[in-house]
């Protein structure tokens, strides 16, 4: 099992743990992944620990340049406000801001004092529900490949986002040399991180000018997703310092490879711990009708429900305009519903002995970009998976088997007909996300396709 889950703080100890500070940042997850916040007096955050506070809806009535949605995008109650519950197990502090505490909240419906049907961490929560009553802890890890440039935001006005100058010249991954360049960046983002509470397994050079790519922790899924959703910001915030902007889009380069988002799953048994993906003696018994022999019966089902949701949760792994730019052939990226052992062209590949311990055997889902909301997607596919294992399914056609990408139906080719393929009446994403979650979600991408649609590009 990962390092210990994080437990609420008690108010006595919280106020010994403040007491040297006069404000306190909060903040809580938008749908596109963005964190929306603010820093409040000590003596406002301690008396809204019981109760929360007002944040208002807006949050989820805009995009990301806080353009308001059209009227297909229903926001209840007129842009009233939603209240912001403190999660104080999420507790920790800004280092590069004057060791600032820093605390996450969940946004609640103030009607029914349930959780609000759009909030991302609300929805993994009730994923990660989903994984406990079939008995099991769901376990991730979280990479983020990004672009780094010479840019300020300043720069990047004055240019209209065109002809950036990257961190680094040429084509180079797992380079010791290139980060030399910028080396106080580089540790910095790594030493900080970890000071914030976001180790990173593993950080290096990836192929492309000024990429970098950051392997997160592999640990339970809600702290995952906590640290990969502060990662992006983190990321941000000390290139800054540095005079260097970090991007996270999928697809910055037309003839470059794409930034990637992929994220790695296992199922561990509540009662022992043990990775439940590793097959037991009665699973190993020889049946060459087995796709799939050698895996655990759990594992099959898991790896069958991504596959039988993927075409349909695609607005969670991809959700923007550019990130299916990505998703295009011989550049790294998945075109299809796919999966196969130890195959990075396929969508799901599987990960197992001898190329890994036994207790590290796990799926890596290689859809999403760089540009995803950790919440949205980990839980949809941790609501796919379980789904799949409840249902006892099992991958209906054959893993892929060399560099051939040919596998199950092409992957949604734009936002809008992905969108589509999720909002349909009896769509899996409806099944295991909630019609709620899935007209709001939905009528948001349906709006970034109509921006897109009435945009005049450099291209024209």
């Amino acid at each position: 099992m990962p390092e210990e889950r994080r437990k609420p703080i008690a108010l006595k100890e919280l106020e010994k743990l403040l007491q040297d500070d006069k404000r306190i940042r909060v903040s809580g997850c938008d749908i596109d992944g963005i964190p929306r916040g603010k820093t409040i007096t000590k003596t406002k955050f301690l008396k809204s620990l019981e109760e929360g506070f007002g944040f208002c809806n807006v949050a989820f009535g805009w995009d990301m340049l806080d353009k308001v949605y059209d009227a297909s995008v229903h926001v209840e109650r007129g842009y009233s406000d939603l209240i912001a519950r403190l999660d104080t197990s999420t507790y920790r502090r800004i280092p590069w801001d004057n060791n600032t505490p820093h605390f996450l909240f969940d946004f609640m419906d103030p009607v029914s004092q349930k959780p609000y049907a759009n909030c991302p961490r609300g929805l993994l929560k009730n994923a990660i529900r989903q994984c406990n009553e079939l008995g099991f802890e769901p376990l991730c890890g979280m990479e983020f490949e990004f672009f780094n440039f010479k840019e300020t935001p300043d720069s990047l006005v004055a240019k209209d986002g065109v002809g950036l100058t990257p961190l680094t010249p040429g084509m180079f991954g797992y380079s010791l040399l290139r980060p030399a360049l910028h080396q106080d960046y580089f540790n910095e983002i790594y030493d900080q991180c970890l000071a914030y509470d976001i180790p990173i397994e593993g950080f290096h050079t990836e192929t492309g000018p000024g990429v970098f790519e950051a392997a997160l922790q592999y640990g339970e899924a809600l702290e995952v997703a906590d640290r990969a959703h502060l990662f992006k910001t983190a990321a941000k915030q000390i290139g800054l310092k540095h005079g260097i902007m970090a991007s996270f889009m999928a697809k910055p380069w037309n003839d470059l490879p794409g930034c990637s988002g992929h994220i790695h799953f296992s199922l561990a048994h509540l009662d022992s711990g043990k990775n439940a993906f590793v097959p037991g003696d009665d699973d190993m018994i020889d049946d060459e009708n087995d796709r799939l022999h050698g895996l655990s019966p759990v594992m099959k089902s898991f790896v069958a429900g991504i596959l039988e949701a993927l075409p349909s949760i695609m607005p969670m792994l991809a959700p923007t305009i550019n990130s299916y730019k990505r998703l295009v052939e011989n550049y790294w990226a998945p075109v299809t519903v796919s999966y196969g052992i130890e195959n990075r062209i396929a969508a799901v590949r599987i990960i197992t002995p001898p190329t890994c311990p036994k207790s590290a055997t796990r799926l890596e889902l290689r859809v999403p970009g760089a540009d995803v909301n950790p919440y949205l997607a980990i839980g949809a596919c941790l609501a796919a998976g379980v789904n799949g294992v409840r249902k006892k399914l099992v991958p209906a056609f054959p893993p892929l088997k060399g560099n051939n990408a040919t596998g199950g139906e092409r992957l949604p080719r734009t936002l809008k007909e992905a969108a589509d393929k999720m909002m349909e009446k009896d769509s899996v994403a409806r099944q295991v996300l909630g019609d709620a979650f899935v007209d709001h979600f939905g009528k948001t991408r349906l709006h970034e396709w109509k921006q897109w649609e009435t945009s005049v590009t450099n291209w024209e």
